[in-house]
């Protein structure tokens, strides 16, 4: 797991770069730059032409598959930056699952009103002045970045599995994973969060693996997609449940998945499908 949460910049200009750098590393923040829309390639391994989620493909769909990998905690977007789409990715990010809840902040040259307010019809959270962004960026940095108390988490993983999570997972190991997604989501609202989100988590691979084995390739992408944000932040074990061992297996399904492409999904193994590894706690 990463030391300090993400910020994501799409941004080109060196002034604001080294200013978005500067404080944010004053607020306890990582920060990665992507200058233009070039620099969202394909991993060595993606094979060409690969669908990431249902209907999404190509640059988009890489994008998509990086950002829930980095799980940030905030993108930035310069409005001023003609190397990036951003009124396309802005559109997609807050649109697609995986991806919605994570805040959007831009900033613009105060003179064009027209990609202010494009930038907030796209569905941006927070539309900024550059004379804004750059007197206020720590207070912005600090309201909108969505950051996980991982103190928060783990006093939470520490708590016994519910009822109806138990039986759930038990439904799980058995391969009835539509009757565990039911299950899992009666224990999801019964909580609140942070705990309730290990719930989340499991219920998004039980769905993953559910499509897996109806031979719906798209819509177990999409789940696999989706999981990301939920699962990737737990700790290794959290209520008795072993994450590390779900997420590592989850991860060599998805990669499966991957190799076979769509048009071979049908030769899936599904040994690899794993149940669950879980402990009552005391």
């Amino acid at each position: 797991m990463r030391d300090f949460p993400l910020i994501l910049a799409f941004v080109k200009d060196l002034n604001f770069s080294l200013r978005i750098e500067n404080v944010a590393e004053q607020s306890g923040f990582e920060v990665k730059l992507i200058e233009t829309a070039v620099q969202i390639a394909p991993d060595d391994d993606q094979p060409q032409g690969q669908v990431f989620a249902e209907p999404i493909r190509g640059r988009e769909g890489i994008l998509l598959d990086k950002i829930t990998k980095w799980r940030p905690a905030l993108l930035i977007f310069d409005l001023g930056n003609e190397a990036i789409p951003w009124k396309e990715w802005i559109m997609l990010l807050t649109s697609v699952p995986a991806t919605r809840g994570i805040p959007v902040l831009c900033y613009g040259p105060h003179v064009d009103a027209e990609k202010l307010a494009a930038a907030e019809n796209a569905g941006a959270t927070k539309v900024v002045t550059r004379s804004t962004f750059v007197k206020n960026l720590a207070e912005l940095i600090s309201d909108l970045a969505n950051v996980v108390d991982s103190k928060d988490l783990e006093t939470a993983c520490e708590q016994k599995i519910s009822f109806h999570a138990k039986r759930g997972l038990e439904k799980f190991n058995r391969g009835e994973y539509f009757e565990a997604h039911d299950l899992l989501e009666i224990a999801w609202n019964e909580e609140l969060p942070p705990g309730r989100e290990v719930y989340r988590a499991i219920l998004q691979v039980s769905v993953a693996y559910y499509q897996v084995l109806r031979g719906n390739y798209s819509g177990a992408m999409k789940m696999f997609l989706r999981m990301r944000k939920w699962i990737d932040p737990l700790p290794a074990e959290c209520r008795g449940i072993n994450i590390e061992k779900l997420r590592k297996e989850a991860k060599m399904v998805h990669q499966q998945l991957i190799m076979l492409g769509e048009e071979r999904i049908s030769e899936f193994d599904p040994t690899l499908l794993k149940p669950v590894e879980f402990r009552e706690l005391n």
